[in-house]
C-alpha cells in the first residue's frame, strides 16, 4: 500500500519556507523524495524561484504532477510578498496554510504534514493563541499538548527535550516522575510506531554536572530521574540513566541508544544541531497524523538572496514519508 502524497505548509511568506521547499522539489530526483504538494501562496514561491508551479484542487492531484512542476494549493492573495519583509497578513498567510494542510493531513488522501518555518511573533500579533505550531497542530488533531513530544532527529541522533521553552531556573521546579515517565512513554511508542524499531533503547541525562555525582552536585537525579527510570523498566521500557550529560553523544556513546531523552532544551539541541546543523528534523510525537519540520527558523536576513540550505526541509520531507510508511506496519 503506497502513502498518499505529503502536504507541506509554506510558512511565513516573507521567510525562506517557499525558497527551500522549491529548492527540495528540485533534489527529489537526487533525493528520492515521495510526491509532495506545497500549501500557500503561489506568489512566495515566485518571488524567490523560477521553476514549474501546478495548481492543483485536490491532494490526489499532486503525484500525476510531481515530476514536472511542483503541486501547489493556492491560499487566497494576502496582497505584496516582500522576502526578508515579515507583515501581519504573510502572518495570517502562514496561519491559513498551516490550517488548510494539518486539516488534510488528517484525511486518507495526505500521508503526513511537514510545517516550514513560521514567525511566532507575527502569529502572535493576530491573534495565535499558541506556543507554537507543535501545539496547534496536537489541538486540531484533539490531542493534548501535554501527551505529545517533540523529537529532533539527524542521522546519528535522535534527542527529546522533556520540557522545552521555559527558562532554564524554572526547569527544576516543572520536572516530575510522572512528567519524564509521560515523556519516555510517547517516545518509546513514537519510536516503534514512526521508525519501525520493535524494541526501542532509551538513555536519560543527568539534570546535573556529572549526574549528580549521587547527591553531592544535586538531588534531581535521586529524586526525580531514578524513581521515573525504575518505573519505566517495571513497564518493559528498556532505558538507561540517569547518564553524565558531558559523555554521552559522543560517536560510541551515541550507538548504545535508540534516544536520548534530555531534561531541558538545550541539553537537547545543542548536540543535535552541532552534529547535524543542516539537516536536523523537528517530528512531533503522539500524533494521529506524522508530522515533521525542519530544525530552523524562517531566517529572514537571507530570505530572497538564495543562500537558504534545504538540507533540513529535504530531510523533513524524507522523514514524514518514511514515518508514514511505518505507520502502515506498525500502526
Amino acid at each position: 500500500m503506497e502513502i498518499g502524497p505529503l502536504a507541506v505548509a509554506l510558512g511565513d511568506p516573507a521567510g525562506i519556507g517557499p525558497e527551500i521547499v522549491a529548492k527540495a522539489w528540485d533534489a527529489r530526483e537526487a533525493q528520492r523524495l515521495a510526491p509532495f504538494f506545497a500549501v500557500g501562496d503561489r506568489r512566495s514561491i515566485e518571488a524567490v524561484w523560477q521553476g514549474p508551479i501546478r495548481q492543483i484542487a485536490s491532494p490526489d492531484e499532486a503525484a500525476a504532477h510531481f515530476a514536472d512542476a511542483l503541486p501547489l494549493i493556492q491560499i487566497s492573495d494576502t496582497g505584496p510578498i516582500i522576502p526578508g519583509q515579515p507583515d501581519l497578513a504573510g502572518a495570517r498567510c502562514a496561519l491559513d496554510s498551516l490550517e488548510l494542510a494539518a486539516g488534510l493531513a488528517r484525511s486518507t488522501m495526505v500521508g503526513g504534514l511537514v510545517t516550514a518555518p513560521v514567525a511566532k511573533a507575527q502569529l502572535y500579533a493576530i491573534g495565535f493563541a499558541h506556543p507554537g505550531q507543535t501545539e496547534f497542530v496536537a489541538e486540531r488533531c484533539g490531542v493534548a499538548s501535554a501527551n505529545t513530544v517533540m523529537m529532533l532527529a539527524g542521522p546519528s541522533l535522535r534527542a527529546v527535550p522533556i520540557t522545552t521553552h521555559m527558562p532554564l531556573r524554572e526547569v527544576a521546579d516543572h520536572v516530575t516522575v510522572d512528567l519524564i515517565v509521560a515523556k519516555a512513554r510517547a517516545t518509546d511508542r513514537g519510536l516503534s510506531r514512526n521508525f519501525g524499531i520493535e524494541r526501542p533503547r532509551l538513555a536519560i541525562a543527568g539534570f546535573n554536572p556529572h549526574a549528580g555525582e549521587q547527591g553531592a552536585i544535586g538531588r534531581e537525579e535521586i529524586d526525580l530521574i531514578i524513581p521515573a527510570v525504575e518505573q519505566l523498566r517495571a513497564e518493559g521500557i528498556d532505558i538507561v540513566g540517569p547518564l553524565a550529560a558531558d559523555t554521552m553523544f559522543h560517536t560510541r556513546a551515541r550507538a548504545q541508544y535508540d534516544c536520548a531523552l534530555c531534561l531541558y532544551h538545550d541539553q537537547a539541541l545543542i548536540p543535535l544541531k552541532t552534529l547535524h546543523f543542516d539537516e536536523g528534523v523537528n517530528m512531533t510525537l503522539g500524533l494521529p497524523i506524522v508530522r515533521t519540520a525542519p530544525d530552523h527558523g524562517t531566517a529572514f536576513a537571507i530570505a530572497g538572496e538564495n543562500k537558504a540550505h534545504p538540507g533540513a526541509m529535504i530531510a523533513a520531507i524524507a522523514l514524514a514519508a518514511e514515518a508514514a510508511r511505518n505507520r502502515l506496519v506498525h500502526a
